[in-house]
This record gives structure tokens, sequence and C-alpha cells, in this order.
């Protein structure tokens, strides 16, 4: 089976370059292409430096995460599907992690992740997701599954601005088996960073609910997020 790496990007010029280094270094006889979807409303040099790379750098017909990857889904060449975030550095062993999640039955899965950082509450939020908890889980640790699969699932919602791959995971796990693979990706601290620990936990407690509660639109819950964070 051969894995094609799909990654949406939007302004990620600091960070697609070493992302796209790191999977060709480890991706090895298994990795069949990596693909970037720029979102058109990018204002830096991404795509170019997609291009320059050497790697499938198509520009997306629309805006939102889950048409970037949707787009990048239906171009792809693998069996299996690895979406993966520009700012998250993935784990050398992420083909062969993959391809033997996938041949002991599992569906689809993820990776554990920690952070960039060494703030304490950091390390105590990344060892929260270990566990099979939808408030555990978030497209920062990567999500890799069949394409059959995803197909069969109907994709990502594309008229979701936000919480496209809760939404996506919840689908899943009626029927699928999920996979968290028990190795750690690492994700980016930055929107801690740029706000606090506590502002972003009180971002996230109120968009899950939302969510969950299913009592909010799309717009409410992207308008909500962006007043209550800086990013």
């Amino acid at each position: 089976m051969k894995i094609s790496v799909i990654i949406p990007t939007q302004n990620e010029a600091k960070k697609i370059g070493f992302l796209i280094e790191n999977l060709r270094k480890y991706g090895g006889t298994n990795l069949q292409e990596i693909i970037v979807i720029d979102s058109p409303n990018t204002t830096d040099n991404t795509f170019e430096i997609a291009q320059n790379l050497g790697v499938i750098a198509v520009k997306s017909p629309q805006k939102g995460r889950a048409v970037q990857m949707n787009y990048g889904a239906n171009l792809a060449k693998g069996e299996i599907l690895y979406f993966v975030h520009a700012d998250t550095q993935i784990h050398p062993d992420y083909t062969s992690d993959i391809i033997q999640a996938i041949n002991a039955g599992y569906h689809l899965g993820c990776y554990r992740h920690q952070f960039d950082s060494s703030h304490l509450l950091l390390k105590i939020n990344a060892f929260f997701t270990r566990f099979p908890f939808i408030w555990c889980r978030g497209g920062d640790q990567t999500l890799f599954i069949q394409k059959k699969d995803f197909i069969k699932l109907g994709c990502f919602r594309q008229d979701f601005q936000i919480m496209e791959d809760y939404k996506f995971i919840l689908r899943a796990n009626k029927d699928f088996k999920f996979k968290i693979i028990p190795k750690n990706v690492i994700v980016s601290a930055r929107k801690y960073e740029t706000n606090s620990y506590l502002r972003v936990q009180k971002a996230n407690f109120k968009i899950m609910r939302m969510f969950l509660k299913r009592n909010a639109s799309q717009q409410e819950m992207t308008e909500t997020y962006r007043k209550m964070l800086n990013y």
C-alpha cells in the first residue's frame, strides 16, 4: 500500500519546507506523493515554496480546510490518505506505523501529540491525547485513513469552516475501527504563545460545547472562536 500525504495550507511559508523535507526523508518506498493544497486566501509564498520543492502543489478552488483536504484526497493516487497540518512535525516511523495499523484491521487513526514547548500545562494537555475521547482529538494529531473508507464516509463536510475533523471522526467511529498510535507527533504551541493557556482553553471549551450541543451554526462557531483568540 502507498500513502498520499495531504497538507492544507494558508500562509505557512515558514513551516512548509521543513515538513516536506521530513516527509521525504522518512517516507521511504511507501510514500506515494506529497500534495499541498494552498488556500486562495494565502498572502505569502507557501505555494511557490512547495512548487520549488517538487511536490504536487495546487490552489484550492475555495477557502476552507475541509474543501482543501477533500480536493487533495480527490487528486491522491495512494490507497491511504494521510492528512497533516503544515506546522506539525511528523514521526519518523509514520509510513510503517500507518501501514501496520491498517494491516491490523484499523480503518483510520491518528498519533498522540506533544507540544514544542516545555510548559507544564501543555504537557498535561498532551498526556490526554492517548485516550479515545472526542475532546482529546484534533487535526494537529494528523489523521490517516484508507481512501476507499474516506469516500465511503462522504469525505469532510465542506460546509464546515471549523470542527470538520471532529465531525468526521464522530461519524467514522460509528462503524470503523480507530487507532491511536502510541507515539507522538510534535505540535506547534504558537496559538498558546500568541494568546494565553487559559484563553485558548476557554475558547476550545466554548466551541466544543457549541459543537456537541448542535445548537450553533458554523458561522456562529467561527465568529465566536475568532473573537476569543488572536491567531
